[in-house]
């Protein structure tokens, strides 16, 4: 089942877009997206492993085509993103997955890896780009681009901005980049388009992202960790990457060259490094 199959889940009060690839019978792989992205960002990779996964690629609350909050400064947050991938899982009858998180969805993945009650639902955790500290600098330039929603008079402007935006994510076609365009609009009420996710969670995120440290939870994972770097990253630190090889789950370390923050995960080369770990 090489095409993607597109549901809507009622979650704690939500409504979860779901596209899922595979057999659903098939060991079950998670891809979840970062901060300001969609699952479709996955569909290259979605499509590479489906003849051997059952790949779920959900939309996080207030981006994508799932619902937005009423209540953002209690529902955009870790936290409630691992209570409904969790209901998730247990809605689609998925026991345990491998779990592949770029930026944010690592976060959701390294929590719940990390947290005793929920640590054997990840078999297998994949970071991509994140750590457990992130560079404060780099943080304040994601604010900074992701607070401001500008509006577009069409598709080629827009995805001329995503182009410019995404450029650390390395190498995509045109094709992907035009699919990255559709998946990641909406027209606003006056006919001119803009970026699909909330603005709240932005907002959110700007006010509540301070001092980030996650090493207690990092440090508790006991599965296996991949964590792949884009080589000019400026989220994630290489002396911070570096001490993830000597701490807590001594994850395997991959640096992915030209990329920055965060590998898009669509070539061949990026592809099979994760065949290679997921098994």
């Amino acid at each position: 089942m090489t095409s993607p199959r597109s549901s809507y889940l009622a979650i704690a009060g939500h409504e979860v877009h779901l596209t899922a690839w595979g057999d659903p019978a098939a060991p079950a792989l998670v891809l979840w997206h970062g901060l300001a992205r969609t699952g479709r960002d996955f569909d290259t990779l979605a499509r590479r492993f489906a003849d051997r996964f059952h790949v779920v690629c959900p939309d996080t609350i207030g981006r994508g085509l799932s619902s937005w909050s009423a209540t953002p400064d209690e529902d955009y947050s870790i936290p409630v993103y691992c209570q409904h991938a969790l209901a998730l899982l247990d809605h689609l009858g998925i026991a345990a997955c491998r779990w592949v998180g770029t930026s944010m969805g690592g976060l959701i993945g390294m929590a719940l890896a990390g947290t005793p009650e929920t640590a054997l639902r990840i078999e297998r955790l994949v970071l991509n780009d994140v750590a457990p500290r992130l560079n404060r600098t780099a943080i304040a330039r994601i604010k900074a681009y992701v607070t401001l929603v500008p509006e577009f008079a069409n598709m080629s402007e827009f995805e001329t901005f995503l182009r410019t935006v995404y450029a650390p994510f390395g190498h995509l076609t045109d094709d992907e980049w035009r699919l990255m365009a559709e998946t990641s609009v909406r027209r606003r009420d006056n006919g001119r388009l803009s970026s699909h996710y909330d603005p709240a969670v932005m907002r959110v995120f700007a006010e509540q992202f301070q001092d980030f440290d996650m090493w207690a939870l990092f440090d508790a994972i006991a599965c296996p960790v991949l964590a792949l770097r884009g080589a000019a990253s400026d989220l994630v630190e290489p002396q911070v990457a570096d001490e993830m090889t000597r701490r807590g789950p001594r994850v395997r370390l991959v640096t992915i060259p030209g990329c920055g923050h965060a590998p898009a995960l669509n070539t061949p080369e990026q592809m099979a490094v994760l065949g290679d770990f997921l098994g």
